[in-house]
């Protein structure tokens, strides 16, 4: 039974990509998680926790910042999912190199 779904070429390129990818979210996913001010611009932040109208100044302000607390846990948490996609990834691609060097 013949298990080869990519060649040689594609599994080399997957497996390198995969990597890079895990490598990639995998510091971008400690960095969101430690909250990094430079990440500040990719938080997805509601409307209504940026202009809060029936609140005081203090709980707009914790609102706004309870807001963005989550959106730094949600997106690290999204990275980290993506990191073990890519490690799924990474495992297929280094089987299929596997079988194409055996034979």
């Amino acid at each position: 039974m013949n298990l080869k779904i990519c060649g040689p070429k594609c599994s080399l390129c997957c497996t390198l990509l995969s990597v890079w990818a895990i490598i990639q979210l995998g510091i971008m996913g400690i960095l969101f998680w430690v909250k990094s001010p430079a990440f500040i611009e990719d938080l997805k932040i509601p409307d209504e926790a940026m202009h809060p109208h029936d609140l005081t100044p203090e709980e707009g302000a914790y609102q706004y910042l309870q807001a963005m607390n989550d959106s730094f846990e949600v997106i690290a948490k999204n990275c980290g999912i993506a990191a073990g996609l890519y490690a799924v990834t990474l495992i297929f691609s280094g089987w299929q190199m596997w079988l194409n060097k055996r034979n």
